[in-house]
């Protein structure tokens, strides 16, 4: 009873504490007004610093450093000048939207849905919460689909087999929102990221390409610890302590587990095997020694080949074709306007993006131009080198603070956008390369997603269990995902310093020291 009686005292005061997070986010301007006031800020501060002389020393020029006062007349008109140029040209734009007209094929037709479907139904009772967890991982290439689809089919599935909802809710959710950072499979976040630690680096080195799939190794090797993770916590941790949480929604109106059909079957495997060719084509394409695909040295991973800079294209045309084969086969399309009807609710979903992005570039820009990055960078520098922390004690620094701004901003790309310009020219001074300061941040980016409120999925996981379990509120779900979030947030922090110590690739053309090879 005592025991008891002290869980429920600490699952209080876990939801106080994560409640007044909550009250304090709900005071912040949205991302949107949060870029357009950091770029203003900028423009005072450049002005304030212009006319200061400084004796660091700027990499790219060997020179003292200069601050550019963007208040400047002339500077404000070629700001106007080229507002739209900035903006169009804001390489994360194009790559999420022309990622998403793919997917969003892919998912509107359904063939995403019962790619899922089949797997899970397929799934040994054994092996349930881990596989749970690995298709909540491979969910993240479909961008949101593993919210509304494998997070309630989790609950409908572990309720069918006679364990509890909640658990397998809590389990989609961990492998969904706070494994977020781990997939075998390339993505659209994948090349998005890269391209703002591009252009961070590029701060300190105007010349450095970062490859699109930097992190690959990395993210691939998480997947396998997220999963045998999670799994100890949900069976070990989290069911056990809702055996004695009573099951009192109404089970006749119950999400139910519907049965594919024979004709979703078959269009199913006619796209999968449309994608598989495809998949084979591109194998045969840039397997010759002179293929197109190839560098002139006649590397594949180089950063200069053909193939490397089609990442965003090749994701677009491995789901646009099965999409469309599917939604065809199945008859969710019956024209091509139905299709294209997919793309624009898929570009629709993207339209906050689109105004976000507009004013993360022109801050963006107004950071570069400035100079206060690399100011801000090369100063950095020279405390952190004063401090004299070890590497490792510094990038664990950066995964929880990445992880304690995630409580607040909850946008994986807007919270790179902002931090990306000062942490990877910083630890490039340090010696750290900007592939290494990335796979840390997205270890920080992920465990604390699912204990936010401030996550925009997290009231509908809310009502997920509340199917289930009438009473669920916002602290009923976090006391149940912060064993997850504090087993990612330390234990992968664990992962990737031996990962490193290891020497274990991160990714392709990836390094750990700046300049590569120091």
């Amino acid at each position: 009873m005592h025991e008891t009686q002290q869980a429920n005292s600490q699952n209080s005061a876990i939801t106080r504490f994560l409640n007044g997070i909550e009250r304090v986010g709900n005071k912040l301007p949205d991302p949107a007004i949060i870029f357009l006031s950091a770029m203003l800020l900028i423009w005072l501060l450049s002005w304030l610093f212009s006319g200061v002389e400084f004796s660091a020393i700027d990499p790219r020029t060997n020179q003292a450093i200069v601050v550019h006062n963007l208040l400047d007349p002339n500077a404000l008109a070629g700001f106007m000048a080229t507002m739209v140029k900035t903006f169009t040209g804001f390489a994360p734009l194009g790559v999420v939207l022309v990622a998403m007209l793919g997917v969003g094929v892919a998912e509107h037709s359904g063939y995403i849905n019962t790619g899922l479907k089949i797997m899970l139904k397929r799934t040994p009772q054994a092996l349930l919460t881990p596989s749970i967890i690995l298709i909540a991982i491979v969910s993240h290439t479909a961008t949101d689909a593993g919210y509304v689809l494998v997070i309630p089919l989790a609950g409908v599935i572990f309720y069918a087999m006679g364990r509890h909802p909640l658990a397998g809710i809590a389990a989609a959710f961990a492998g969904v929102s706070g494994g977020f950072s781990a997939n075998f499979i390339p993505s659209g976040i994948d090349p998005l990221l890269q391209s703002f630690t591009q252009s961070a680096a590029q701060i300190i080195d105007p010349e450095i390409a970062i490859n699109p799939l930097n992190n690959w190794f990395f993210t691939s090797a998480s997947s396998l610890f997220i999963i045998l993770l999670g799994w100890y916590i949900t069976d070990k941790i989290i069911e056990p302590r809702l055996k004695a949480t009573e099951i009192d929604g109404d089970t006749e109106s119950l999400p139910s587990f519907d049965e594919i059909t024979s004709k979703e079957k078959k269009g199913f495997v006619v796209a999968s095997m449309v994608m598989l060719a495809g998949i084979a084509l591109l194998v045969y394409a840039s397997s010759g020694d002179d293929s197109a695909l190839r560098s002139p040295s006649g590397a594949l991973t180089d950063f200069s080949a053909p193939l490397m800079q089609s990442i965003v294209p090749l994701i677009f045309l491995l789901f646009w074709i099965p999409g469309a084969v599917y939604g065809f086969v199945v008859g969710t399309f019956k024209t091509s306007k139905d299709m294209i009807d997919a793309m624009t609710k898929a570009m629709n979903s993207m339209s906050y993006y689109i105004v976000m992005a507009f004013f993360c570039a022109l801050f963006i820009s107004a950071f570069s131009h400035s100079n206060l990055g690399a100011l801000l960078a090369i100063e950095g520098a020279q405390v952190l080198k004063a401090l004299a922390l070890p590497s490792y004690v510094t990038v664990v620094g950066i995964i929880f603070l990445t992880a304690f701004v995630n409580l607040f901003v909850g946008s994986s790309s807007a919270k790179w956008a902002l931090l990306g310009p000062i942490f990877v020219p910083m630890l490039m001074q340090l010696g750290i390369s900007p592939d290494l300061t990335q796979a840390a941040y997205r270890v920080g980016d992920s465990g604390s997603n699912i204990i936010t409120p401030l996550m925009p999925y997290f009231p509908l996981v809310v009502v997920y269990c509340q199917k289930y379990v009438k009473s669920t509120g916002i602290g009923t779900l976090i006391a149940m995902m912060l064993p997850y979030s504090i087993a990612f947030l330390i234990g992968w922090s664990i992962f990737l310093l031996i990962y490193w110590m290891l020497g274990i690739p991160l990714g392709l053309q990836a390094s750990y020291a700046y300049p590569a090879g120091m």
